[in-house]
């Protein structure tokens, strides 16, 4: 992958980022897209791995993982909920490290952790840790 789309690839990364009280997240549905799972449930078993990985280096799973709704259109303007998850800058670093061989998960996880830049050196890591949309 060149430069050029990593540097697109994590521009997308940061374009798909909300905020819930106040706190920067992802929504697992569209880091799944992101980093090319076509199916929830082959992405679910990613998030389950990068959960324990969480919890392993001590971190409250439910600061970083938030079980969310998410409503879809259906056909003749209806909607339906469907589940989705809040997900940390945290979050998103351990699903990528904890992601398939697939080469979007290798090249944004090194950058997931810093700034804006993809170039930048700065190490985002404690701050992403504090922040938590369970947080107030």
């Amino acid at each position: 992958m060149k430069k050029e789309q990593i540097q697109e690839l994590f521009a997308r990364f940061e374009a798909a980022s909300g905020t819930i009280k106040g706190v920067e997240c992802w929504s697992a549905r569209e880091l799944q897209t992101l980093l090319g799972y076509a199916e929830w449930r082959n992405f679910t078993t990613v998030v389950y791995k990068a959960r324990e990985a969480c919890e392993a280096a001590g971190e409250a799973v439910s600061d970083h993982f938030v079980g969310i709704n998410k409503m879809i259109d259906l056909a003749k303007g209806a909607q339906r909920a469907i589940d989705d998850i809040a997900l940390t800058r945290y979050a998103c670093y351990l699903i990528a490290q904890n992601g398939g061989s697939g080469e979007a998960c290798h090249r944004l996880r090194p950058n997931l952790l810093r700034g804006a830049d993809p170039e930048a050196g700065s190490d985002r890591t404690a701050a992403a840790r504090r922040r938590s949309p369970n947080r107030s």
